[in-house]
Order: C-alpha cells, then structure tokens, then sequence
C-alpha cells in the first residue's frame, strides 16, 4: 500500500493469483476504482465517507495493524454492479475520475458500483480494497 498525501491518493496492490487487484482510492476526485484481474474490469465508486476511512485514517490504521502484530477483521463495504451495464471510459469519465484511475482502468470495461447490504450467498464475490482495514466485497447484482 503506498499512500500519496500530496496527490490525496491510495494505492493498493493485492497479490493473490486468481484473486489479485489493483485498488486505487482518489480523495481528490471522491472516487476509488478497483481493478480485478479474475475479471478483467474495472469497479468505480464514489467514496461515502460513512464507509471509507479518510486518507490520514487509512495510515494510521494501517500503522496500528502493523504495530499490534495480530490478526484484525476488517470493516466490509458490500457493492454491487449491474452485468451487461458497462462502458469504456471516454475522456469525459477520466476528467470525473482523475489521472491515476485513467491509468488503472483505461481499455477496460467500467462498471459503476452500488452501496449494499451484506449478502447472504456471497459465492461469486469478489474481494478487493486494503487487506485488514478495509475490505470491499464487489458482487454481480442478480435479478
């Protein structure tokens, strides 16, 4: 995880074979998009402060975690998006998003992402965000 104060961006990179993304949280345009790879898209939604920590949060949380040495459960986000709803950016989108989601998602499918509640059948999720801080469960909206 690299956090950049000056840009107010969190990058995360999570490394787990089929399972691996690519998490960016961009504070200055509200927004964090995750890219999953077992997926080949990407996950944008706007940050509600309610669920996503702050920026100064996010690294003290991240030190606390580090320092204690002990297995912590992480708070949840449960998102959901619509199969067959998505788009390519266009440069519109990247000028809403920010440069550092362009450069995650470009050439990718978009998909816009819906606050949930937790699911009960949460086979297909996906699991992203930053590992034992915050965790984003991003499931296929069923009819």
């Amino acid at each position: 995880m690299t956090i950049d104060d000056k840009n107010h961006i969190v990058d995360v990179h999570v490394r787990s074979g089929l399972y691996s993304s690519d998490t960016i949280f961009d504070y200055k345009h509200g927004y964090v998009a995750t890219r999953l790879f077992s997926r080949n898209a990407c996950f944008i939604m706007k940050i509600n402060k309610e669920s996503i920590p702050e920026l100064h949060e996010i690294g003290r949380l991240a030190f606390e975690r580090q320092t204690m040495n002990t297995v912590y459960s992480p708070n949840n986000v449960w998102v959901q998006f619509q199969s067959g709803h998505s788009t390519l950016g266009t440069l519109k989108d990247w000028l809403v998003y920010g440069k550092a989601i362009e450069q995650l998602c470009t050439g990718l499918p978009l998909y816009q992402l819906a606050k949930t509640e937790p699911l009960p059948n949460v086979h297909g999720c996906a699991s992203a965000g930053i590992p034992s801080i915050l965790g984003i469960k991003i499931c296929e909206k069923l009819n």
